[in-house]
């Protein structure tokens, strides 16, 4: 069974920490990732069934959209995206595949 990927990427490892922490408490998903992409911006990965997924990246968006930045006018939410059915390959590449360290989560 495939398995879908959701991402939620931010400016932060205060707000990563707090949107991971709703992502995976609003939906049955695991977390598989938190990729430091480059300065302080990060994205959270996530894989499950593709509803639950498309709800927990919903959460995460909703969460990073709440909180407050440092200095007026700055942005902690950067960008979303959900995958339902990635590649063999796509996940050979790239760390969005489950570990052993994230499989005792799975659901």
């Amino acid at each position: 069974m495939a398995y879908a990927v959701g991402m939620v990427e931010v400016r932060g490892l205060p707000p990563a920490l707090a949107v991971a922490d709703v992502m995976v408490k609003a939906a049955r998903v695991t977390l598989v990732e938190m990729e430091k992409v480059s300065g302080a911006y990060i994205t959270i990965v996530v894989r499950g069934n593709v509803s639950e997924v498309k709800i927990s990246v919903e959460a995460g968006i909703e969460a990073a959209k709440k909180m407050t930045a440092c200095k007026e006018g700055d942005k902690l939410f950067l960008s979303s995206h959900y995958i339902p059915s990635p590649s063999e390959n796509l996940m050979a590449v790239l760390p969005i595949d489950y570990t052993e360290e994230t499989d005792e989560f799975r659901v």
